[in-house]
């Protein structure tokens, strides 16, 4: 998709390069994301006006499905990252920068993750370990 080599623009999109190196491992990755914000493509509202403007409270993030037919939602490290991808995907123009957790609290189980797909640097995160995040995720939340 582009002709220019990956450089990272935030501290995301660093550590995803370490991973992608082997300087850092998966799981430590992991942590990262869980750590990050990224930014989330979402369906614009049709009656809205003003293009990118959601004045419905609920979100439609993006899901497609891979080869397989699995459901696989796409997020980036930072809206930059999304404009290429989605010039072709009509009704995604807009989207929203959110904690990766907050994504994690909200996924519907089975759904695979994919991080700057099309880019040089990008990763899938599969169901089993976002369940995996989840959990860790759970166990760290503080007990009343």
């Amino acid at each position: 998709m582009h002709d220019e080599p990956f450089e990272a623009r935030n501290e995301l999109e660093q550590k995803l390069l370490a991973a992608m190196s082997g300087e850092l491992s998966s799981d430590e990755f992991m942590q990262e994301l869980m750590a990050g914000q990224v930014f989330i493509p979402v369906k614009d509202d049709e009656d809205s006006g003003i293009k990118g403007f959601q004045r419905t409270t609920r979100a439609t993030p993006l899901v497609v499905e891979d080869e397989g037919g699995a459901s696989v939602m796409v997020v980036f490290t930072s809206p930059e990252r999304a404009l290429e991808f989605l010039e072709d995907v009509p009704g995604y123009s807009g989207g929203l920068l959110a904690e990766f957790t907050w994504i994690l609290e909200r996924i519907q189980p089975g759904i695979a993750i994919t991080v700057n797909p099309g880019l040089e640097a990008g990763i899938d995160v599969e169901p089993a370990i976002i369940t995996r995040m989840i959990e860790l995720m759970a166990a760290r939340a503080p007990r009343n």
